[in-house]
């Protein structure tokens, strides 16, 4: 076998035609787009070029032969700031033989520790945690936009090489033909009755206030999160402007209070159901069928990518509020059936039971694994969100002032 750095348009090519040759034969796969998966690699397209650095290669059997391949990658911004040095690892696809994926692992490994990395969490992405991230162990169906795909023997091949979960990730689905619960409507009465509280949709006239609304609301909610890293505005920004020919306005919410934002939900149409028919090329014939499928209604899905709410303003019933103006949306589109809850970690129980309260029901599991290099340091897990932190928020303040 023979181990091949990814440096130039012909290896470039042949690491996007890896995916298309190992799963010719599983109908659950969607070949990512090309495009998408080249601009991760890109430091002119993807901002964590600013604060990072990615390898990538490709394997080759005896007779030349593509069985294989991986990427690892540095986010600066991270890696230090855990226990021991943390780097990454992901994009990986292999055939299903020990030796061929301990070499691709073994080749993330050297990298990451050449660089100053004690241990590497995997398969993740080199960017934002909404897409390519983490490894499929339950619910093997076509996968949303951004989800990971893979056979189900991945996890022997993880755990073998010394991988161990460091969280678990849930998707759950919501079934848009059937009732919500009773007690969620009765919640979203009771946040309507609260005084001082505005809803309103994203639009791209003013971009610009929700982009920035966002990353306020979104670093407020998740500062309790063990390894929170603020978001970044320009990350924020090339997010919205990549997925502008399928964003729906009228699907990612925002709360104010009093004219602050203190609560949001992003949520795109499921573009996958129609990039199941280009095998990862968006050429212009493709753009064209694009076109449409979009006309035709061929997403029946959407997926809840991330929302939050401020500390603050925790348990007064906002996400039933903002849920009851989506589900009034979705009765004008009824050709989304079906929307996706994704992903939740094991660490944040509270959006758990948020997923449950409006009737989310089970999908698949995926789990983010974490190498250590030294196989003697303990076992580490990802710390849960506290349940309580809108108290802690306000014992800080009251400390503060």
């Amino acid at each position: 076998m023979k181990l091949i750095e990814v440096n130039d348009k012909k290896t470039a090519k042949r690491f996007l035609d890896v995916g298309r040759i190992l799963y010719k034969n599983d109908p659950n796969w969607i070949c990512p787009l090309d495009n998408d998966t080249e601009s991760i690699f890109d430091p002119k397209k993807n901002p964590y070029f600013h604060h990072g650095k990615a390898i990538r290669w490709v394997l080759e059997d005896d007779g030349g032969q593509l069985i294989g391949r991986v990427a690892a990658f540095i986010n600066l911004k991270k890696a230090f700031i855990f226990k021991q040095p943390t780097g990454g690892m992901g994009f990986f696809e292999c055939i299903d033989d020990e030796k061929a994926a301990f070499m691709l692992f073994d080749a993330c490994l050297e990298w990451n520790r050449a660089n100053g990395m004690e241990a590497m969490d995997g398969p993740i992405n080199f960017g934002e945690n909404d897409n390519f991230w983490g490894l499929l162990v339950e619910g093997f169906m076509q996968q949303s936009y951004g989800m990971n795909y893979n056979p189900p023997y991945y996890k022997r091949l993880f755990e073998a090489y010394g991988f161990q979960s460091y969280f678990e990730q849930v998707t759950n689905h919501l079934d848009m033909t059937k009732p919500f619960p009773e007690r969620f409507w009765k919640i979203a009465d009771w946040f309507a009755k609260k005084p001082g509280f505005t809803l309103e949709h994203f639009s791209f006239s003013n971009s610009e206030k929700y982009i920035r609304d966002l990353k306020k609301v979104y670093d407020e909610a998740w500062v309790y999160h063990e390894h929170f890293t603020p978001l970044d505005l320009e990350d924020i920004r090339t997010a919205i402007k990549k997925a502008k020919p399928i964003i729906d306005e009228e699907v990612i919410w925002f709360a104010y209070h009093e004219g602050e934002p203190v609560a949001f939900l992003v949520m795109f149409p499921d573009v996958n159901q129609i990039f199941r028919h280009f095998s990862g090329k968006l050429n212009f014939w493709n753009k064209l069928r694009f076109l449409y499928y979009v006309k035709t209604k061929e997403m029946k899905r959407t997926r809840i990518t991330v929302m939050g709410v401020t500390p603050k303003f925790q348990r007064y019933g906002i996400e039933s509020g903002i849920f009851r103006r989506l589900k009034d949306v979705m009765d004008n589109r009824p050709q989304y059936r079906e929307v996706e809850l994704s992903w939740v970690g094991d660490f944040n129980p509270k959006m758990r039971a948020l997923h449950e309260s409006v009737g989310g029901y089970f999908a698949k599991r995926h789990i983010t694994y974490r190498k250590l290099f030294n196989e003697e340091a303990e076992k580490q897990q990802a710390t849960s969100i506290p349940v309580n932190s809108r108290e802690i928020d306000v014992s800080e303040r009251n400390i503060s002032e």
